[in-house]
């Protein structure tokens, strides 16, 4: 029940013209520029396709286009593997699982807790008008924490704006993410020695800026690996598909991480491609892609891992597919049931991340129910102290808005700060919140 599998894929020639034949041996070569054709051939005279880093075979057919001669042949690709270790009631498969010490087991569930009840509060904040739009995290959380905790602290960690779990795992202060979220750019403020870029709302455009983190990095002669998160909707974005190409190319040290929650806002998966899976998308670019599920932390972890392992070892980018579910809302400003049904979600609930997680610790004896009351009350505890440290720094003015819009103000800039300081002080009111 729980295994790796492989998704076969197609490869179908398009009829008609525009169909050209395989270069003759040694053409269209630049001098300087590795050929894509090898200097064999074989005995129906076709020349053997390789790549630099990648070489597809040809099968050989032994029927010709009708009225031709030209022969028909089928180019054997990849398989996309599929990934699961910890099914949806908490069994796992001994011989896929991980050696993950308790320690490090215990401090997962920690931040999956504090990430869990973070949520939860920061809703609650939202509909008090005590913070702008927040982008909940609820049936995420698995897919994230499995796979930042497969990085080194020299790794870089390029989220876009729903992987703040993340953040948590890598010790970023719970006030400065409320900051954030109450409009306060300093909430993004990258701690001191974290290898870490703020989060980023324009869809997939964090990704190109992952790929230079990741190249400059191996031109530097660094031994890091770059992570990047986007979602299923940013897949079918040029700039993803610009980062993969440029990767794949350059065998940057890169792994690509697409969280699939089958919802790009309120388009749903089957509408944004035809594709039957994200992840042999990356056969296209020359490197390998995997199908995991998104819900389970242990085939995030392994997945990740060894795509990491992979990149650090100079063999290039790696497209990871975690297949997930969002069980909340997209942002506080979206109402998902406008688009879709109370049975789907119903569905996905019954494969949501955290109890599979807890039934897995309680089996190992690494968690007990005592342990998740007293881990409750101690994350809610950091929670509520955050949210005070937070909001006794929310101390802006009104006239902050003029604030780094420019380096060098320009005068009408000047002129309609100088009108609101007027009016602010007119009225009595300095401009505080």
């Amino acid at each position: 029940m729980i295994h790796r599998e492989g998704f076969q894929g197609e490869w179908r020639k398009a009829e008609g013209r525009g169909n050209h034949p395989l270069p003759s041996r040694g053409s269209g070569r630049v001098e300087g520029q590795e050929s894509l054709v090898d200097d064999e051939v074989d005995e129906t005279g076709l020349p053997t396709l390789t790549g630099p880093h990648r070489c597809w075979t040809i099968r050989k057919g032994d029927h010709a286009r009708e009225g031709g001669s030209v022969p028909r042949q089928t180019l054997d690709v990849p398989e996309v593997e599929q990934l699961t270790i910890l099914d949806s009631e908490g069994h796992v498969d001994a011989d896929l699982e991980p050696a993950i010490p308790p320690g490090d087991l215990r401090r997962l569930y920690r931040t999956f807790l504090l990430a869990r009840r973070f949520d939860e509060r920061m809703l609650r904040l939202q509909r008090q008008g005590r913070i702008g739009t927040f982008g909940p995290i609820r049936g995420h959380e698995a897919a994230v924490l499995g796979s930042v905790y497969a990085l080194r602290p020299s790794d870089w960690l390029v989220p876009y704006y729903r992987e703040w779990p993340a953040y948590m795992w890598r010790d970023w202060p719970l006030d400065n993410l409320i900051l954030y979220y109450a409009g306060y750019s300093e909430g993004m403020r990258v701690p001191d020695g974290n290898r870490d870029l703020p989060l980023c709302i324009p869809i997939a455009s964090q990704v190109p800026h992952a790929v230079g983190v990741a190249y400059a990095a191996r031109l530097k002669g660094e031994d890091s690996v770059t992570l990047v998160y986007f979602g299923d909707g940013a897949s079918s974005h040029g700039d993803c598909q610009e980062a993969m190409n440029f990767a794949g190319v350059f065998q940057a040290p890169l792994v690509f991480y697409c969280l699939n929650n089958q919802w790009a806002i309120s388009l749903p998966r089957a509408r944004q491609t035809h594709a039957r899976t994200i992840a042999q998308k990356a056969i296209a670019y020359g490197f390998p892609g995997v199908q995991i599920d998104g819900n389970d932390l242990l085939a995030a972890y392994v997945a990740t891992r060894e795509a990491v392992e992979r990149a650090r070892r100079g063999d290039g980018p790696t497209l990871i597919e975690a297949v997930t579910y969002r069980l909340s809302l997209h942002t506080t400003a979206d109402d998902p049931t406008k688009y879709r049904s109370a049975d789907e979600v119903k569905a996905w609930e019954a494969k949501e991340p955290m109890p599979r997680f807890r039934r897995y610790l309680e089996a190992k004896s690494v968690l007990t129910e005592a342990d998740h009351v007293a881990l409750e009350a101690e994350v809610d505890a950091e929670i509520r102290d955050a949210i005070e440290r937070a909001e006794a720094r929310m101390q802006a003015s009104l006239l902050d808005v003029f604030e780094h819009v420019y380096a060098e103000p320009t005068p009408e800039l000047l002129a309609q700060r100088e009108e609101l300081r007027r009016h602010l002080a007119a009225s009595g009111d300095g401009g505080a919140r």
